[in-house]
C-alpha cells in the first residue's frame, strides 16, 4: 500500500477533485471502449495519469508473488455503472482509489486533454 504521507496526499487530491476525477474516468472509459483497462496515477517521477491494462496488472501480480491479488479481485468485482476505481502507483507500492458515483451529477468535460493537464498540475502541487 502507499505509505501514509503519500496516502494522505492522495486522499486530499481525490477529496478536492472528486467531480473532475469522475468526469475524467468516465470519459476515458468511454473513449477506451469495452476494455478491461483502468485509469492509473503514477506518482513518479512526478504525478501523472496512465492507462493500466488488465494484462499489465496481471503481469505485475506475477512479478510480486501475487501480492496484489486482492486488488485484482476488487477490479473484477467492481460495478462500472456505479463505482469509480483508479489505481495509484508509488515507488514499490500500489493502492486503489475507490468510490461510488452519483451519475446524476456527472458531466462530460469539454476538453479531455485540458482536464488531464489541470488535474496533473494539481497533483504536482500537492505532491
Amino acid at each position: 500500500m502507499i505509505i501514509s504521507n503519500q496516502k494522505r496526499k492522495l486522499n486530499r487530491f481525490v477529496r478536492e477533485n472528486k467531480s473532475d476525477l469522475t468526469d475524467l474516468t468516465l470519459s476515458l472509459r468511454k473513449e477506451w471502449g469495452e476494455t478491461k483497462d483502468f485509469l492509473g496515477i503514477d506518482l513518479l517521477p512526478r504525478p501523472h495519469f496512465v492507462r493500466c491494462t488488465r494484462e499489465a496488472l496481471e503481469t505485475l501480480n506475477q512479478k510480486v508473488d501475487s501480492k496484489i491479488q486482492e486488488i485484482l479481485g476488487i477490479l473484477d468485482g467492481y460495478k462500472s455503472n456505479e463505482e469509480i476505481v483508479i489505481i495509484a502507483i508509488g515507488k514499490g507500492e500500489i493502492d486503489l482509489i475507490y468510490y461510488e458515483v452519483d451519475f446524476s451529477k456527472v458531466s462530460s468535460p469539454n476538453n479531455l486533454d485540458e482536464l488531464i493537464e489541470i488535474l496533473e498540475t494539481k497533483m504536482t502541487e500537492i505532491f
